[in-house]
């Protein structure tokens, strides 16, 4: 029978991998997975744990960024559980990095990396 187990990777477009490094890997802290084959463009595949990955595509965005809304919640975006929201909001504030707090009331904030993809953080339930 057909069934989904998990999901493996989200690609995002980016406009430059060594900006998008910088955001991904230095400030988020993920870890480049250096065996990503030659596909004819720049990009990056990262470790986000448990075999799950976010690809890096460098390549022209499709996407009008014009008219996007201010909070990712009301965007399409990628989500991430986190040990700990507060340390993160440390790290965005250090970094100017800025962000909303989930309007839903949730432990949660949204953000968007260098090129405008919106990116979901929740603080996991322990």
């Amino acid at each position: 029978m057909f069934e989904i187990t998990r999901l493996h990777h989200v690609s995002l477009i980016v406009g430059d991998t060594e900006q998008a490094l910088q955001f991904y890997r230095d400030l988020l802290g993920l870890v480049v997975v250096s065996s990503r084959p030659e596909l004819g463009y720049p990009g990056a595949w990262l470790d986000v744990g448990s075999g799950q990955q976010i690809h890096l595509l460098e390549l022209e965005n499709p996407d009008s960024m014009s008219d996007r809304p201010e909070h990712g919640g009301r965007d399409r975006h990628t989500a991430f559980h986190v040990k700990s929201l507060n340390s993160l909001i440390k790290i965005l504030d250090e970094n100017n990095v800025c962000y909303t707090l989930s309007q839903s009331g949730r432990k949660a904030l949204f953000c968007r990396d260098p090129d405008g993809n919106a990116l979901e953080f929740i603080e996991q339930k322990t």
